[in-house]
């Protein structure tokens, strides 16, 4: 009876400890099985490293003086007489809203005709016009101020509460300003990556690295483009867990301890706390520091093995990190797989004293 139970191959998670050893390379295997300790956990704890180029952290702020164009500008201009070139009769004040630099940098002022802006300070504008009008009316006053512009835009989108194309303006210079003035970020900010592009280049930062490093809070540049999306990364839980599933990462940085926690950790009634294993793909710079080899070329299938029953398992647990597209795969305890069998031959001798028992009742009344 336990032989045709045993035969029937009884269902599990997955492979058991010994199994997965005999597939290591010290077995004939393809994969490298190592258990975790201080070194290992040094060599592997690499983890995407985001900032910007220097390129980026070293463009200056646009400046607040110099005229570009798409700038706008709000023009007044006074005239010494009652009846004079612009102002209509009774008042000596002529109002130009909302004047916009065209894309070759010039503007348009009645009587003085078209005026260079771009390159050229408020000040600067202000002297031109006032010179030209003078020969056509006497004592002209001019004020020039800038409304809007700085003659550039950003668009920024994706996961950002107020999608949209902005002009860059005194306020909005740096890139956290400018996130600001789109209403901020749509997702947990752990979690949120800010990619800047930028003609041919593109460079890409956390989130909260804008506000712990002052040099990533960039300055802006017309034509930028910025996009907020959320971390891609996760890692794969299976075996005697208590979920199973394809998990995103919360954090920037996650440890085995953390990513057991994020699937409800182990199985109570079936795991094994010797046999939580970590299955990933491994370059071969870091294939080589941790077995202490200079010969390895690619990337290694790496089996990384934790024991929590260990003094120090849980620490190793703890220091020692998961990365995008691992698989973190817990096995079951020896006796679980004896509980099954004990339970199927249990139900198999109640089959055959169903079985018994019938056919006594049958012999009987017949």
């Amino acid at each position: 009876m336990v032989g045709m139970v045993s035969s029937c191959g009884l269902p599990r998670v997955g492979p058991n400890k010994k199994e997965i050893y005999a597939g290591s390379v010290q077995r004939s295997g393809d994969a490298f099985v190592i258990s975790v300790n201080d070194r290992v956990t040094r060599a592997t704890a690499v983890q995407p490293a985001l900032g910007f180029s220097e390129e980026f952290r070293n463009a200056g702020r646009l400046g607040s003086d110099t005229i570009r164009p798409g700038d706008t500008l709000g023009l007044t201009i006074w005239e010494n007489v009652d009846d004079g070139l612009l102002a209509g009769e009774g008042t000596n004040q002529t109002i130009l809203e909302e004047v916009q630099v065209d894309g070759a940098g010039f503007i348009f002022v009645p009587y003085a005709g078209r005026i260079r802006a771009a390159g050229n300070t408020p000040e600067r504008i202000r002297q031109i016009i006032t010179a030209k009008l003078d020969e056509q009316t006497p004592d002209p006053q001019v004020q020039v101020r800038r409304l809007a512009g700085d003659g550039a835009t950003v668009s920024l989108i994706g996961a950002i509460n107020g999608q949209g194309v902005y002009p860059i303006e005194r306020p909005t210079r740096t890139l956290s300003a400018m996130i600001s003035a789109a209403g901020g970020i749509g997702i947990p900010p752990e979690v949120a990556q800010i990619t800047v592009i930028r003609g041919n280049m593109r460079s890409k930062v956390w989130f909260q690295d804008l506000y712990k490093h002052p040099e990533f809070d960039i300055a802006l540049r017309g034509g930028d483009r910025i996009l907020v999306e959320q971390d891609t990364r996760a890692f794969t839980a299976l075996g005697a867990t208590t979920g199973q599933a394809r998990v995103p990462f919360e954090t920037q940085t996650l440890s085995a301890v953390e990513a057991l926690a994020q699937v409800g950790g182990l199985n109570s009634g079936i795991a094994d706390p010797t046999g939580v294993f970590i299955l990933r793909n491994e370059p071969a710079a870091i294939a080589n520091q941790v077995l202490g080899r200079d010969d390895l070329v690619g990337d290694q299938r790496m089996v990384y093995v934790l024991d929590l029953t260990k003094p120090n398992g849980m620490f190793m647990a703890r220091d020692f990190s998961v990365r995008d597209q691992d698989t973190l795969y817990v096995t079951e305890a020896p006796f679980a797989q004896w509980s099954k069998v004990i339970g199927a031959l249990t139900g198999t001798l109640g089959v055959v004293g169903s079985v018994s028992t019938a056919s006594d009742t049958l012999s009987g009344g017949s």
